[in-house]
C-alpha cells in the first residue's frame, strides 16, 4: 500500500493531532532504520504510520483492534502480526527486525521530539548526550520506561547514541514531507 493510502486509512480512525503526531514520528523512525538496514522504506514507514491506528478508539484495547482495520484494508498477517508485536503482552514474537524495530523506536521517537521541543533550535544540532541527559531527568517525559527504551534499543543490537542520530536524522528528514501536508512533528 502507497505512503498515501496509508495515511488515508489512519485519518479515517485517528482524528487526535497529538496521535498524528506520534504516528507520523514513529513513520519517520522506521524508515530511517529502513534504510539503515537496507529494508522497504514505504513497508517500514506504514509499519510507523499504522501502529496505533485503533489506540483513539480503543485506548484500554490496544492494539487488539487493529487487525480487523488493517486486514479490511488488505494488509497481510506479516504486516498485522508486526503491528501487533509492539504491544505489551499480544504473543507475537519481535523475531523480525521490523517488530524490534517498531518496539524500539515507538516510545524513544516522541521522547526525542519532547527534548527537542525544549531547545531553541529544536532537531538542528541534538546529539545523543542531550537525549541521555533529559532520560535521566526522571521528571521529564516522567511516564516514559527508560529501561524498556534501553531493553528495546539493545534487542535492535544497537548503541544509544547511533540508535538517536538515526531517530534525530529522520525526524528532521521526515518534517519536510508532512510540512507539505499541513503537519509538524513540533506541533
Amino acid at each position: 500500500m502507497k505512503r498515501s493510502e496509508a495515511l488515508e486509512l489512519l485519518k479515517q480512525h485517528v482524528t487526535s493531532d497529538q496521535l498524528l503526531r506520534h504516528s507520523f514520528a514513529v513513520e519517520a523512525a522506521m524508515i530511517a532504520y529502513a534504510k539503515r538496514f537496507g529494508e522497504d522504506e514505504e513497508k517500514w514507514g506504514n509499519l510507523g504510520l499504522l501502529h496505533d491506528i485503533d489506540f483513539e478508539k480503543y485506548p484500554d484495547e490496544h492494539p487488539h483492534h487493529a487487525p480487523e482495520l488493517l486486514q479490511g484494508a488488505g494488509f497481510d498477517d506479516e504486516f498485522v502480526d508486526s503491528i501487533l508485536s509492539h504491544g505489551e503482552n499480544m504473543d507475537v514474537p519481535r523475531d523480525l527486525m521490523e517488530r524490534k524495530c517498531l518496539h524500539a523506536v515507538d516510545e524513544m521517537a516522541s521522547f526525542i521530539i519532547a527534548v527537542a521541543l525544549m531547545r531553541p533550535t529544536r532537531f538542528e544540532g541534538l546529539k545523543a548526550k542531550s537525549v541521555k541527559k533529559k532520560m535521566k531527568d526522571k521528571r521529564f517525559a516522567a511516564a516514559v520506561d527508560r529501561e524498556e527504551l534501553i531493553a528495546s534499543m539493545e534487542d535492535m543490537g544497537m548503541e544509544f547514541a547511533e540508535h538517536v542520530d538515526i531517530i534525530v536524522n529522520g525526524l528532521m528528514e521526515h518534517e519536510a514531507l508532512i510540512s507539505q501536508d499541513g503537519y509538524s512533528l513540533l506541533g
